[in-house]
């Protein structure tokens, strides 16, 4: 009976870790196959210290159990040279060891650094130049720029094997973070930022990729298929891309527009200037780019003339007047089910339809629970902001 219980618990647990996808630890790049042996490393390092010290404090809590007669008993002992060497020696070592591996491998493995080899046997040629490619985190979708090929695409990404990629990215609103596990590590995608990540794809396959960074209700399904292809295959990819619909600022500002489980979409061609607006948060028409703001900043400031540059550096609130859901909206906003009838904290209650004004607080006190006044809905903030303080230099 034992032996059935035992063989039912292994099978158990076999069929538990039969649905675990092992890719971090079978990757198919040489950054995330370097990252891979890190792990390993740096885990048996530490199991040195930690499988001796869980075993001898079994070993020890057994040995010296009150009812073991035959136990050592030295009541006055109270140091041994010996033992504190044993003590503070071996994890000193390990530490020197852990810090040495991660001083060599925190610049090895740079995400901005440009590779020097393709895999641990292979350098990279020196006639061999990266492929570019130019990420987009939008809500809640995936764009890729190709501008060496004039292309891009919607959540679908290729690139040639044993080619090194340098990946520039950005986001258009929320932080969002780029992870394909077979190819690299994760790296973040933020507004009005560009982060980078230096990689190459060793085996031809398919592999998913995902945004590993909350950004709202439609961030579950940010996910997108990344292509390791042949030099053939690749260009063959590139051809078929070609034959998309162009896109250029208008479309993208569509594009931009949260929406959920977007398809997969090519564009033949691409305004060469797009990338840099997106990064530069000035894709819609008159809107002030950063790099314009920072020389005004440097040039010492516009003064009171600046005034005017107000609504050109409009951005986050960019879809305010448009009847679109906001990024990570909830209810009645997103136009979604309530996820509960818990009112939160602070909030009016909830109307019954999310055209419905809110009902209002009924009278029983004048503060609630927490000792705030309720706030009445002609109170409430509007998507303008907050009113402007006055200026100090304004007249009466």
């Amino acid at each position: 009976m034992k032996s059935i219980l035992r063989a039912f618990a292994l099978l158990s647990v076999a069929l538990i870790l039969s649905g675990c996808d092992w890719v971090v630890m079978r990757p198919s790049g040489d950054i995330a196959v370097q990252q891979r042996d890190l792990i390993v490393v740096s885990t048996v390092l530490m199991l040195l210290i930690i499988v001796p010290v869980v075993f001898l404090t079994f070993f020890f809590a057994w040995k010296y159990r009150a009812s073991n007669r035959e136990a050592e008993y030295l009541p006055d002992w109270h140091h041994s040279t010996r033992l504190e060497l044993v003590i503070w020696l071996a994890p000193l070592a390990i530490i020197i060891v852990l810090g040495t591996i991660t001083w060599i491998t925190t610049h090895k493995l740079d995400p901005y650094r440009p590779l020097d080899r393709i895999d641990a046997t292979r350098p990279v040629p020196d006639d061999v130049e990266p492929l570019v490619v130019e990420v987009v985190a939008l809500d809640w979708k995936w764009m890729f720029l190709y501008p060496e090929q004039g292309i891009a695409t919607i959540n679908e990404l290729a690139a040639p094997v044993d080619t090194p990629i340098q990946f520039k990215i950005t986001s258009a609103s929320m932080m969002n973070s780029f992870f394909i596990p077979a190819l690299a590590g994760q790296i973040y995608a933020m507004a009005g930022m560009e982060t980078k990540l230096h990689a190459v794809i060793n085996k031809e396959g398919v592999y998913k990729g995902f945004s590993a960074n909350y950004s709202g209700d439609g961030f579950s399904h940010m996910r997108f298929d990344f292509h390791g292809m042949s030099r053939q295959d690749f260009d063959a990819w590139v051809a078929t891309v070609r034959e998309g619909e162009p896109l250029d600022r208008a479309g993208y500002l569509e594009i931009e527009k949260p929406s959920e489980r977007e398809p997969v979409r090519h564009f033949g061609s691409v305004d060469a200037d797009l990338y840099d607006a997106i990064l530069n948060m000035c894709v819609a028409p008159d809107a002030m780019c950063i790099h314009e703001m920072m020389h005004i900043d440097m040039s010492g400031g516009g003064g009171v003339d600046s005034r005017g540059n107000l609504d050109r550096l409009r951005y986050d609130n960019r879809h305010a007047d448009e009847p679109i859901e906001a990024p990570g909206a909830t209810f009645p906003d997103s136009g979604r089910e309530a996820r509960g009838d818990d009112e939160p904290q602070g909030h009016q209650p909830r109307a019954a339809d999310p055209g419905d004004a809110a009902p209002q607080p009924t009278p029983d006190s004048d503060l609630d629970s927490e000792g705030a006044t309720p706030r009445t809905p002609d109170q409430a903030p509007t998507s303008q902001g907050a009113p402007a303080e006055p200026d100090g230099d304004s007249g009466p």
